[in-house]
């Protein structure tokens, strides 16, 4: 006679019509669904002969004062400064943080978040990759409490923070038309992640309101790495742009030492706008005008999602504003008094 194997939740999930992570709150009791989705929960469990794994409940049930840190590229200035953040709110909680380093790299995310979960870390902060993993997916079934911070996952339902790219964006290419510029090179970041995608559509938008050349050719999509923007760079300005705008902050500096190694002044010969206002940049030579986000503020909200996930709550998710800070990268003069947004 064979042995008929285990019901996993995620066929629990498939027949009711819901997602994994709605699956697994109705079953474990943790945090709010809506009352239909409980029934056809519930019902599915049933119909299935689902039966909820007492055992590992009870050793997940065991604090151990650890949160699991995923983020995408530990060499990207924004992420250090992010880790930072996060590990500070954590340690104020009296938590330790264990910290994994995705390197951009799908494969490389599903190893660590397999090693966060024998660790039974209380939670886990997480910038994901694509959404092609089904070791996210897992991680949530298995009711470990998960936030996803900067980027986000379509389809997984858990509460994350990120920033709200269109105003900074908006402002930047206002920027750029002010200085004269109607020919601007855009850096794009992968389309399989979701900032790169969403920094890509807000840029159309915005150069479209500012009439700008919207040329396909004039978007070169890069990794989030200095090497793509070196590369994007030099392709757009041989193509004759006026500006350049990399939507992250190593493509950025890709992009202004390519201006020199072409002998090119940001600023004065070409304008050059970055995004993520790491510290670094105002350093550089010139200082370069960035698109500003809140690292400390999402640094300090996905700490306080995830304590709340862990103690049971639903919290909902968190955008936070972005805004242009103007240096001598661009041939306008920063305005008087503090920049937007600081």
């Amino acid at each position: 006679m064979a042995t008929r194997h285990a019901v996993t939740i995620r066929e629990v999930a498939q027949r009711a019509g819901v997602s994994v992570a709605t699956t697994s709150r109705v079953l474990s009791g943790a945090g709010r669904t809506s009352p239909s989705s409980e029934q056809a929960v519930r019902k599915a469990a049933a119909d299935l002969g689902f039966r909820v794994n007492a055992q590992a409940r009870a050793l997940r049930a065991q604090k151990t004062n650890t949160i699991g840190l995923l983020i995408s590229d530990v060499r990207n200035p924004f992420f250090g400064e992010l880790a930072h953040a996060i590990e500070q709110s954590a340690l104020h909680a009296q938590y330790a943080t264990l910290l994994g380093n995705a390197n951009e790299d799908l494969a490389q995310q599903d190893r660590y978040v397999q090693t966060l979960r024998t660790l039974r870390v209380d939670g886990i902060i997480l910038a994901p990759q694509d959404g092609g993993s089904s070791a996210v997916q897992d991680l949530i079934a298995d009711g470990i409490p998960t936030v996803f911070v900067d980027r986000t996952v379509a389809g997984i339902d858990i509460p994350s923070v990120s920033s709200d790219p269109s105003v900074g964006i908006r402002q930047a290419v206002a920027h750029l038309s002010a200085c004269g510029g109607r020919r601007i090179g855009y850096i794009a970041g992968p389309q399989s992640t979701s900032t790169g995608q969403e920094r890509l559509a807000c840029y159309r938008d915005a150069a479209a309101r500012a009439g700008f050349d919207r040329s396909e050719e004039l978007i070169h999509v890069g990794d989030f790495q200095q090497a793509s923007g070196e590369e994007g760079a030099h392709r757009l300005l041989t193509m004759g742009v006026d500006a350049l705008f990399a939507s992250d902050s190593p493509m950025a500096m890709g992009a202004l030492v390519a201006c020199r190694e072409r002998g090119l002044r940001p600023g004065v010969d070409v304008d050059l706008v970055g995004f993520d206002d790491i510290a670094l940049f105002r350093y550089t030579d010139p200082p370069l005008t960035a698109v500003s986000q809140d690292i400390a503020g999402l640094g300090s909200t996905a700490f306080a999602l995830l304590e709340e996930v862990i103690g049971g709550g639903s919290p909902a998710s968190v955008r936070l504003p972005t805004a242009l800070v103007v240096r001598r990268s661009t041939r306008l003069p920063a305005p008087s008094g503090p920049p937007a947004g600081h």
